[in-house]
Parts: C-alpha cells; structure tokens; sequence
C-alpha cells in the first residue's frame, strides 16, 4: 500500500511539471521590431492660403513589426529645420497608423514659429520614432527632407458699416466697427495689430496707422475717430469720400501679413481746432519749455455760433515784456502773430508792457487780436456791485491764482448774478475786444456759458466762495460754496483735539479772500484747512509747489497734508485764497 502510495505521489509531480512547462511555452512573445523607412510623396512644396485646411504633403512609413496589435504602435513625427538634429523639434503623434499628412496651415505655423522669412524657401528634415504604445522599444527612422515656403496668413477684416455720417455735435458717439479674425494661426507667440488706412484707389503708398495690439480683434470707433480718418485721408471736413482699411499684422518674430481691404464712405465735418501760446514767457511761468508749442497752454474756444473754430481765448499771467506767439496745434505749421490788432500767419511775435495777468483773444476767421488786462469780478443784483459793471473793479474782484482759473469771495444777498471780465457789459459784436460775462443755469460744478443766463439765485444770504475754472478748455465750469468760517484741523494744533472740526479753531477773515489765524503748533504735525465745522465742507491741501520763503500753493482736490514747522511754537498763518497760497510765519 505504501509503495502505490509513493508511485501515485511521483505521477502527480511529474504531470504538474509537465503543464507548468505547457503553459511558459503559451506566454505571448513581444518582439523588439525594426526601425521604419519613412517616405514623403513631396520634396518641396509651397503651400499659399487657400491651401491652409487642405493637406499638402503626406508621410508614410514601414510597419515596424512589434509583436503586438498594430493599432497600439506609437509613431512620433518630427520636424525641424535642417541641420540642426532636431534640437527644436516640432513633433506630431500617431497611434496605429503607417502615415499622416501637415495641411498648409500646420506646415505654415512650424515655420513662423521658427522665426522663417514668408515667401522664402526653407529646408526642413523630417523623421519618425516608433515605439509600443508604453514608449518601448525606440526606434528612429531615416530622415527626409521637405522644402517648404512659408506663406502670408492674414486675418480676414469686416466693417459694421459701409457708409457713415459724422457731425461735430456728436462726435463722441459710436460710429462703426472693424472685426477681424487671427492671422497666423497657429502661430504660438503674439501678433501684433494695427489699422492701416489710406483714400481709395492710393494702395496704401503711404498709409495712416491706428495702434490696436496685441492679439485684439476688435477696434469700435467714434464719429470723431472715424472723421479723423477721413480728414487724415484727405477729405476736407465737410465733404464726402471714400476711405480704404486694412489690418497690419507682426509676429513678434517679424513676419507682417495684411488682410483683405474694405471701404467705408464718409461724409466729413471740420473737426475741432486746437490753439496753444507758446513763448519766452513759458519756463519762467510754469508753462512748459520756452517757445515750445508742445508744452504750452492751451486757449479755451469759444463756443458760441458763429464763433467755433474761430474765437480763443486766455487768461494767463505775463512776466513783464513777456513775448510770445499763437499755434494752430502742438507744432510750428501754422502759427500767428501780428501788430495792431491785426492776426497775420507767420506775424510777428506778440508781447506785453508791465508783469500781470491778461486776456489774450484772437479771431482766425476775422484775422484780429485783443490783448488787455485779464480779470473776473463779482456783478448782479445779489452782489454789491449791483448790476452796474464800473462798478466791479477792484473792489469786488477775483483772484488769479493760475491760468484759466480766478478764486474770490464776496457776500451775497439773496438775488441774482455773474461772473464778468471787464467794466462793461458785451455790446453784442462777438468781436476779439468785447467783454465776456459767465453764467450758467445748472448747479455748482456746471458748465458756463459766454454771455449767457445767469447763475441760479442766491437763496440764502452771506459770504460765499467763487471760482471760476477753465483749466479744462473742454469744460469751463464755475462752483459756489459757503465762505462763513474757515478752520484748522489736524493734529499739530496745541491744545486741539487731533482732527476734530468741531473744535478746531476758526481763523479772522480780513477781506479779498484772505483768512489769518495764531496758534501755537506742534513740530512735524500735520494740519490742513477747513471750510466748515464737519467733514465733507470744502477744504485746501497742499499743492506741494512753494511761492515764496515759508510759503506754499493750495489746492481743493486731492493734495497731501501741510506738514508743520519743524520746531514747536506760536505761528501766524495766512490763508490767501485769491492768489492760493498759505504762509506760516
């Protein structure tokens, strides 16, 4: 019985010998495989835009053997530029299939990433790694050589509107708007944008040119943007023409493309002109650089019919003997002087006797000029001048602490007023030498008008603030506030609670916008003036720009903090609002 035992134990051990054998024989073979031949059915091809969705060469190669399922074979094709062994490769992968093509688009985009010059053939060497599906087993084919031209890939440009009307009353509203699709598609890095434009029928000889960008596609433009166009084109304002756009587009390696052309008709208006005052007067001022239009101060227009684009005007403060000239824009074109009243083109300079501000008007349609002192003064029922301008000078004058800018404080009763520049009223002549009255129907912070309505009554009777601001030539606006007390706050007062208006002494009004106070402050505080008992009244700051020893500018909109003296003391402060200065002595 134990020797059956033992011979069935050792058959048993031999069979299962025998199966484990079987089955290592059964285990799948993977071969290592052969490295492909690749072959291209083109040596060269130049591929132009209609080609760029169309397959424009094609690759195939050997089956590499591996010893698995062929749709799990791993193909890397790569491309780079001749000779330099693929170190910037450009590569494409293909799984399971022994060939893929490049459209024109695709080859395109490699050679612009590369930097290639368009219209100009370039060589490029091409070759396939394959691999099982896991990366394994490598191996790299021969390589082929393609020459390849690279060709323009514009973008494609559209206008909203074929024809447009333009007016100067509503030139800052929406006019039309170019589209554009991508150039160079697939290019990976930036392309640069802009808006070529030129009359039609010239072919963009010698093109005008809108900055749009990088990659924006997009630019919306205003009824003066558009007018800009046209005039630019040479379509006198107030006439009709036709204007050609295009789109202008770089890579950042320097290749340009240029879109299709579309035309918009416009009919043009004569746009704003722009009138400057430069002259020797201008260093010494603040105004920029001597005789330089490009930083001199602008003159306000005078907006009333009849007289836009015609009549300018300023008020500025002249050194004595100060000369100077009038530019029609930022450069020496067209510039006038003159003599006697009379504007010449390329006239002789202008000039003043003594120092002090004046009022410079010309008239380009009529070719006169007026220079004579410059000057705002209180007038009206409300005011004590009452409605009687010989009245107004000296006594119920404006300061002038800027150009285009008089401050001044009167008291009101409850009446009518205007702001005035002369000792008469304007005798309707719409000339150079007239005088011009201000008023304005709206609020506190509107715009004025020349020999208008006046402003709104005073309803409740005292001292109040005027000014009278055209430091924006585009908007000549005047604002009103209470004048009753004026305050210092801070917390380099003495004996004051830091910051607290309530409490904060109130200066002594002494008469033409002049305010004075002693106190005794702290060093290296800070203080700041308050027209009011309570946050929010009107107040002046630091205009960060000295006038004289212990002197310094204000301003009311945003400047920083006065910073006190630098040893703790009783000083005497006088706040000037007529010439904006505050002095601590």
């Amino acid at each position: 019985m134990k020797y059956l035992n033992k011979f069935l134990f050792l058959s048993a051990a031999v069979s299962l010998l025998f199966t484990a054998c079987r089955k290592v024989d059964d285990l799948p073979f993977y071969g290592k495989g052969t490295a492909v031949t690749l072959t291209a059915n083109k040596t060269s091809v130049s591929p132009t835009p209609a080609d760029s969705l169309t397959e424009v060469v094609s690759f195939s190669w050997t089956n590499p053997n591996y010893s698995t399922d062929s749709a799990t074979y791993k193909f890397i094709l790569e491309i780079d530029s001749a000779g330099r062994n693929f170190s910037r490769e450009t590569t494409k992968e293909v799984i399971g299939k022994l060939n893929t093509g490049l459209t024109g688009r695709e080859l395109n985009a490699i050679l612009l990433n590369y930097g290639f010059t368009l219209g100009t053939p370039h060589t490029l060497d091409v070759r396939v790694t394959s691999s099982y599906g896991n990366n394994n087993e490598k191996y790299i084919s021969n390589t082929v050589q393609l020459t390849v031209t690279p060709f323009s890939d514009p973008s494609r440009l559209t206008t909203a509107q074929t024809s447009v009307t333009l007016a100067l009353a509503t030139g800052s509203q929406h006019s039309n708007t170019f589209s554009w699709s991508p150039s160079f598609s697939g290019y990976a890095g930036s392309v640069n944008y802009v808006i070529q434009y030129d009359s039609a029928g010239k072919n963009f000889v010698s093109p005008q040119q809108i900055v749009i960008g990088n990659n924006i596609y997009t630019k919306s433009m205003t009824q003066a943007e558009m007018n800009t166009t046209a005039l630019n084109s040479g379509i006198p304002g107030g006439n009709t023409g036709r204007v050609e756009y295009r789109i202008k587009a770089t890579t950042a390696l320097g290749a340009v493309a240029y879109s299709n052309v579309v035309f918009v008709t416009i009919q043009s208006y004569v746009p704003l002109l722009r009138f400057y005052l430069p002259g020797g007067y201008q260093a010494a001022t603040g105004n920029g650089n001597d005789w330089d239009p490009g930083t001199a101060p602008e003159l306000i227009r005078d907006l009333r019919p009849g007289l836009l684009n015609n009549m300018y005007y300023i008020y500025i403060y002249l050194p004595a003997g100060a000369q100077f000239k009038v530019t029609q824009g930022r450069d020496w074109a067209i510039n006038y002087g003159g003599s006697g009243g009379t504007l010449q083109p390329n006239g002789a300079n202008f000039s003043v006797g003594p120092a002090g501000v004046y009022r410079i008007s010309i008239d380009r349609n009529a070719m006169t000029y007026d220079i004579r002192a410059g000057r705002m003064g209180f007038v009206g029922g409300a005011t004590g001048a009452g409605w009687n301008p010989p009245n107004v000078f000296p006594t119920y004058a404006l300061g002038a602490p800027a150009t285009n800018l008089f401050v001044g404080l009167t008291n009101f009763t409850t009446d009518g007023w205007k702001l005035i520049d002369n000792d008469q009223w304007n005798n309707g002549s719409n000339t150079v030498g007239e005088t011009r009255s201000y008023g304005s129907t709206g609020p506190s912070g509107s715009t004025m008008e020349v020999n208008g309505a006046n402003f709104p009554n005073i309803t409740s009777a005292g001292r109040y603030r005027a000014i009278w601001d055209g430091r924006d030539v585009n908007n000549i606006k005047y604002e009103l506030s209470p004048a009753a007390e004026m305050r210092v706050v801070g917390d380099g007062i003495q004996g004051v609670p830091a910051w607290d208006p309530g409490s904060s002494p109130q200066m002594t009004y002494n008469g033409n916008g002049v305010w004075t106070i002693t106190l005794t402050l702290v060093a290296n505080k800070d203080i700041k003036f308050l027209a009011g008992n309570a946050w929010g009244a009107f107040d002046y700051e630091d205009n960060g720009a000295h006038a004289l020893p212990n002197t310094r500018k204000i301003k009311w909109e945003g400047g920083s903090n006065f910073r006190t003296p630098g040893v703790t003391g009783s000083y005497t402060i006088t706040l000037n609002e007529n010439t904006q200065t505050v002095t601590i002595n």
